[in-house]
């Protein structure tokens, strides 16, 4: 038989918008989060990525762009900017980036996959982060060497775990008992088409296993379900589990998710401006309704529109959610 195509996959499950009450398919009037993706280029080529990120990748935002971000927040009111990839910091004008947010007395958000950190050309963004009161979420996909390295590569655990030291130092995570200075979130997903456990349990874990075996320190952590695109979905086509996969996600809907999904209250940004109701949205080139750019957003504020949405939106409504 034929294998099916990534499309075919995803059409076996209802289409994911009938889910939706009306009322929770359109966006607050007043969205609070600007998420601005600088590039593609990464370090690592994790095999779960959706954005399919590599050290091949040369997708780049303009410094131009950058500061339309910043203009589009002032305008739209927007309350917290959420900087991500690839590796944000290898992207040149980083730095610069977050010294405008401190200028304006934002704390942005910054999404790092830590390895990164220990390389000597970026390692004084560790500083920079505490200079700037980032608060950083880190991509850790488990707390053992086995599971992490073979999903990112040999060694990125024990990278991982070099870089938490140096951020603990600085004042990221409770290392000394008197409770964090920065805060940093560990980002948990499961390295294969499960549902992630309950993120409780597996924050308790974390904090047993790398604190007891490392004497490293982490704020909190979120568990995330893995969403069907990018590496991941290809993957799961290529071994034909994508369709069922997709029939879990869809039994585990859960509707008390829907009013707090967050396409309801961000956009994403690319790097070439381009903006989409999220970054799982961006992976795929869904833009949001009216194709706007973030130049658009710079000049006025944007009404209340219509989300776009696929079935790849059941992984952020299975379970608890992962918005």
């Amino acid at each position: 038989m034929a294998e099916k195509t990534i499309r075919e996959a995803m059409a076996e499950v209802p289409p994911f918008i009938g889910m939706v009450p009306e009322e929770h398919r359109l966006t607050n009037e007043t969205l609070t989060t600007l998420q601005v993706n600088v590039g593609y280029k990464c370090n690592l080529a994790c095999r779960h990525c959706h954005l399919e990120c590599s050290p091949a990748r040369t997708e780049a935002m303009s410094r131009e762009t950058m500061q339309a971000c910043i203009d589009a927040f002032e305008v739209g009111g927007f309350k917290s900017v959420d900087i991500t990839g690839g590796a944000p910091e290898m992207h040149p004008d980083l730095e610069w980036f977050l010294l405008e947010w401190k200028k304006r007395g934002i704390k942005p958000i910054v999404r790092t996959n830590l390895c990164i950190l220990t390389q000597p050309e970026y390692s004084h963004f560790v500083q920079l982060y505490a200079d700037v009161d980032a608060t950083l979420f880190a991509s850790l996909p488990f707390y053992s060497a086995r599971n992490v390295d073979k999903i990112r590569g040999d060694g990125t655990f024990m990278a991982s775990i070099e870089a938490l030291h140096m951020l603990n130092e600085v004042g990221y995570g409770d290392h000394d008992g008197n409770g964090d200075t920065h805060t940093i979130t560990l980002v948990f997903n499961p390295a294969g088409a499960t549902m992630p456990p309950p993120q409780a349990s597996m924050e308790a874990q974390f904090h047993r296993s790398l604190t007891r075996d490392f004497d490293v320190h982490f704020s909190n952590l979120v568990a995330i379900t893995n969403n069907p695109i990018g590496r991941f979905a290809e993957a799961l086509n290529r071994k034909d589990k994508l369709g069922s996969y997709l029939k879990r996600l869809f039994d585990a809907f859960n509707p008390a998710t829907t009013e707090g999904m967050m396409c309801r209250d961000q956009i994403s940004v690319d790097y070439a401006g381009e903006v989409y109701d999220c970054d799982f949205n961006q992976a795929i080139g869904l833009k949001i309704k009216g194709a706007k750019t973030i130049f658009d957003f710079a000049r006025e504020k944007q009404p209340v529109r219509s989300i776009v949405f696929a079935n790849h939106c059941y992984a952020c409504t299975a379970g608890a959610g992962s918005s």
